[in-house]
Parts: structure tokens; C-alpha cells; sequence
């Protein structure tokens, strides 16, 4: 499927790591043809309540252009937290077969 936009998050996905995080998913908003946005968990080891954030607002964006979103990679405390944070409610948790 090539309209996938993929964003490879950092080892700490928290504040510090908002300006990027927002130039790339505004990257995958001026592609016409992109209908489906994934988050590559597989480098993060840590996440903070502004990254939750982040994501909760990047899905929005998405939502009002159309655009699906994901996770991918999610392991170890990262995944607890974003379990906890019942992120899977807003994003397609995508498992590595």
C-alpha cells in the first residue's frame, strides 16, 4: 500500500520531541495520496503524558483529512503505558507476526 506515511519516533517520545513530531506528521498532510499514518514504536523506550497528547491531537488532524493511524513496534514500557492510556481506542494497534 503505498499511501502509508510512516514517523519514526525517538528513544524518549516526550515534550522535547513536539517540533519534529509535528513537522513530520504535517509532512504526511501535504501528500494528497495519503490515506493511512503509522507510528514506528519499535526505537521508544520512553513516553510522557505530552507525547499521549501529541498523539491524541495527531489523531484529530487525521480524522479531519481522512487519514488512518497506527502503531507499530510497540514493546516493553512504552506499550504498558500506551495499553494503560487506552490509545488503542484511537489508533490501530498493528502486532508484528
Amino acid at each position: 500500500m503505498a499511501n502509508i506515511f510512516y514517523i519514526s519516533l525517538p528513544e524518549r517520545f516526550d515534550f522535547y520531541h513536539h517540533k519534529k513530531f509535528t513537522n513530520d506528521y504535517q509532512k504526511a498532510f501535504l501528500e494528497e495520496d495519503i490515506k493511512h499514518l503509522v507510528l514506528d514504536f519499535s526505537r521508544v523506550l520512553y513516553i510522557d503524558s505530552s507525547a499521549l497528547g501529541m498523539m491524541v491531537l495527531l489523531h484529530r488532524k487525521a480524522l479531519e483529512r481522512q487519514i488512518s493511524t497506527a502503531i507499530r513496534g510497540l514493546h516493553g514500557q512504552a506499550e504498558e503505558i500506551i495499553s494503560i492510556a487506552n490509545m488503542g481506542r484511537l489508533y490501530l494497534v498493528e502486532r508484528d507476526v
